[in-house]
């Protein structure tokens, strides 16, 4: 059996996506099961998460990381929920050289610690908190090509039983979120702007068009009131890196939250399609 690993990418919503899981988080519950099922359990989780930035690469490799609470005016149970996981300090090691070889210097941090975009989809995809797990911060001002240039330099990785998760939002405009207050409907009809953009992104995925990805700011429809800044798409292209060029991303699972919060996520490389349910 071919047991590499595609990449995937995430879409974690809204902070309250820990405890109002809604068709994102019934996906994500089965996601584990599915990557297990087809490839094997992953050895480790090397994780690229729009809140986890810096101004240069940095390894987070820790022997053991907690849920960091990044965010502020949720609902108090947010901040009882714990993601108590083993670190992967050999693995910090290992994708430093890969990053390296590839004129990708990266700092080694001792430091842990995982965002909610690490963690609320961790705790639906791996509840037992068994799977090492290597947080990357990426660097928010380069550009989508170069973000595909660093998850090509963690391709390897996918034949080492390395998952290679990205977590954002295929769109984010939080002004549009809290249009109707800090808890507005989760339900709400989406709106026209997020629909183009999401149905944009998934046309030219499956066309591999990766010259009208990579220039998506001018390119997609509503691509600025979706992503009026793109740290949340961004980890997007590290995962498609990661996958590869020749291979189409895979739109896995395509949902909204609020009106305009895109849940979509996508798996990417030759085996993507071993993740479809």
């Amino acid at each position: 059996m071919d047991t590499r690993l595609p990449s995937i990418f995430l879409s974690h919503g809204s902070p309250m996506t820990a405890l109002e899981p809604g068709a994102a988080g019934a996906f994500m519950k089965e996601l584990g099961p599915r990557i297990a099922a087809a490839f094997g359990r992953p050895k480790a989780i090397l994780a690229v998460s729009a809140h986890t930035a810096a101004r240069a690469p940095v390894l987070l490799g820790a022997a053991r990381h907690e849920a960091v609470y990044d965010f502020g005016g949720f609902d108090p149970q947010l901040y009882t929920l714990r993601y108590d996981a083993p670190g992967a300090p050999a693995l910090a090691e290992r994708v430093a050289q890969l990053m390296d070889d590839a004129g990708l210097p990266v700092h080694l941090s001792p430091e842990g610690g995982l965002d909610h975009g690490n963690w609320t989809p961790l705790r639906y995809m791996v509840p037992d908190a068994n799977i090492p797990v290597l947080p990357l911060a990426f660097v928010p001002t380069r550009t989508p090509a170069q973000q595909f240039a660093l998850g090509e330099a963690l391709a390897p990785l996918a034949d080492e039983g390395v998952l290679v998760m990205g977590s954002g939002s295929i769109t984010h405009n939080l002004r549009r979120v809290f249009a109707g207050g800090l808890r507005g409907p989760v339900d709400a009809p989406e709106a026209p702007e997020s629909r183009a953009f999401r149905d944009w992104i998934a046309d030219r995925s499956a066309a591999r068009d990766w010259e009208a990805l990579f220039a998506y700011r001018q390119r997609a429809p509503h691509a600025v009131d979706m992503h009026p800044t793109d740290e949340h798409l961004l980890p997007w292209y590290v995962a498609a890196g990661a996958g590869g060029r020749d291979s189409a991303p895979l739109r896995l699972h395509q949902s909204v939250t609020y009106g305009c919060l895109g849940m979509d996520a996508y798996a990417f490389g030759p085996n993507a399609m071993r993740l479809l349910g």
